[in-house]
């Protein structure tokens, strides 16, 4: 017996027999007992079997929203800076030289943006599929079938957010208007940024 989301609300519970006469769509939210959470229609097998509907292109899972990914980003930058901050701070002790100290300090404040770009491409490709701000947040990337990315992938990825900045903002508030919460980025390389399911 099942209980489907119509509207925004529960309804049934219904048999398989009363869900084949129903408009129950690939997407339409369903759970039966023994079950913690709701899932899509298209995600249960015999779903798709009584209904017809396709296997899912990518491993059932929740999308990591806009504020997730900005906060795993913001917890990343700190790290970076708070790691070069120390550094200089020990380097700044040994430096008389207030000339070379600026050179220094103006050297380190550039390198940031490349430190995480580069630490963003090996975290993406690594076995946690993303850097220490998206593993506390429990998110993590992949390519559209749910699968790890390679280092290749991973490359295209982070430097295809160079479009997403150049938008002014627009690639990253693109992720408003699609369903698996992608940015520009994400949709031009074919990735995804998710949280997996409690079940």
């Amino acid at each position: 017996m099942y209980t489907i989301v119509v509207k925004g609300k529960p309804q049934g519970p219904y048999s398989l027999e009363e869900l084949k006469t129903m408009d129950v769509f690939p997407d339409t939210f369903v759970r039966k007992p023994g079950m913690d959470d709701y899932k899509e229609a298209h995600e249960i097998e015999e779903l798709r079997q009584l209904l017809g509907f396709i296997t899912p292109q990518h491993t059932p899972q929740y999308f990591a929203s806009f504020d997730q990914r900005l906060m795993a980003w913001a917890i990343d930058y700190f790290i970076i800076s708070i790691v070069y901050a120390i550094s200089l701070s020990i380097a700044i002790v040994f430096i008389e030289d207030k000339q070379l100290r600026m050179i220094l300090i103006a050297g380190a404040i550039s390198l940031v943006p490349l430190t995480k770009l580069i630490y963003n491409i090996i975290g993406d490709a690594s076995k946690t599929q993303g850097t220490i701000g998206k593993k506390l947040l429990d998110i993590k990337v992949t390519d559209n079938y749910g699968v790890r990315l390679n280092v290749g992938m991973s490359i295209a990825r982070n430097l295809s957010k160079i479009l997403s900045n150049l938008t002014f903002g627009i690639g990253y508030i693109y992720c408003f208007f699609n369903k698996k919460q992608q940015c520009l980025h994400d949709a031009l390389v074919g990735t995804l940024v998710i949280k997996d399911r409690l079940i």
